[in-house]
């Protein structure tokens, strides 16, 4: 597809795009954690995915703030800025404003899901996704806190994988 042609789609058809490049961001995500693993281990995998996602979340809130004019501090510009964030656009994630916090929980979580699907288990994923939310968080406002409730490997109800709480000082 040559670059000009973005310009000239209709609507439908961005959107379209949108979700294939989502869904092949997924792809490369899931074949890279398992060939790690394949090639190392889980605990080497899940080490990497860490500071993969660590990087990531700095990168893409950054990113985000400047495509988007993200300007608002705190729980807002938090917010604000997650719903541009590709994970929350492929449903993994959901933000609940409870006002003086912003509860994100993972029920339909694809890594782990798909895993299960494959009989590989659930991997430890509270130390990716708390680098990845905390790095994210600190570019958008260094006062926002993210605390993790409950993620892999902590035990959890069978319809949520993980939930956080994210507050701002």
């Amino acid at each position: 597809m040559p670059k000009d042609t973005i310009s000239t789609m209709e609507r439908e058809e961005l959107e379209t795009l949108a979700r294939s490049l989502l869904w092949q961001y997924r792809l490369v995500d899931a074949f890279w954690f398992i060939n790690v693993e394949n090639r190392f281990d889980l605990a080497t995998a899940e080490d990497l995915n860490a500071a993969v996602w660590g990087k990531v979340g700095k990168l893409a809130a950054r990113d985000i703030k400047n495509r988007f004019g993200i300007t608002e501090k705190g729980l807002t510009g938090f917010v604000r800025a997650m719903e541009y964030y590709p994970w929350l656009l492929m449903d993994s994630f959901s933000m609940e404003n409870m006002g003086n916090e912003i509860i994100v929980t993972s029920g339909k979580c694809p890594a782990q899901l798909g895993r299960l699907k494959h009989g590989l288990g659930e991997y430890a994923c509270k130390e990716m996704h708390g680098s990845e939310f905390v790095h994210f968080a600190e570019v958008i406002d260094p006062g926002i806190r993210v605390e993790c409730l409950f993620a892999p490997p902590d035990p959890h109800p069978r319809d949520l994988f993980c939930k956080w709480r994210i507050t701002c000082d």
